[in-house]
């Protein structure tokens, strides 16, 4: 059991996994996170500033809740945030589409040359046969 305090009230709480809060302050946060979802679908072309102040919410939480992809401003909305990898403004997520498809393309490339090849001892072995392979023999 891993007990931790709440990085936004203090509150000794029992973690399990996720960002460390309690399961009020996770409340409240889902609570303000339907109200900025609504203010959003109302006002579809506002700005991060006008959502937060708006709804009393960090710029820093939408801004987290748009890594996550929970958030998604509009087509032709003025917002956006920076790819975590080469700082090009993007709508939702952590990378851009560029950035993902590279990254992709390295782990397929990475597994790919991962493939282990049939090791030398199980080759070097004689074939066993159905007797070999019984734990009990009759």
């Amino acid at each position: 059991m891993d007990v931790r305090n709440c990085v936004r009230c203090g509150k000794i709480f029992n973690y399990i996994t996720g960002y460390p809060i309690c399961a009020d302050c996770k409340k409240e946060l889902e609570q303000k996170f339907a109200e900025v979802k609504q203010y959003l679908r109302e006002n579809p072309h506002s700005s991060i500033q006008e959502v937060a102040d708006a709804n009393q919410v960090d710029i820093r939480q939408i801004k987290q809740w748009i890594r996550e992809e929970r958030i998604t401003f509009a087509e032709d909305s003025m917002v956006g945030i920076e790819c975590e990898r080469c700082g090009t403004t993007i709508r939702t997520g952590r990378f851009c589409a560029k950035c993902k498809s590279e990254m992709a393309g390295n782990l397929e490339s990475f597994t790919q040359s991962a493939t282990p090849a049939e090791s030398p001892l199980k080759s070097s072995l004689p074939p066993q046969t159905e007797e070999d392979r019984l734990r009990f023999r009759r």
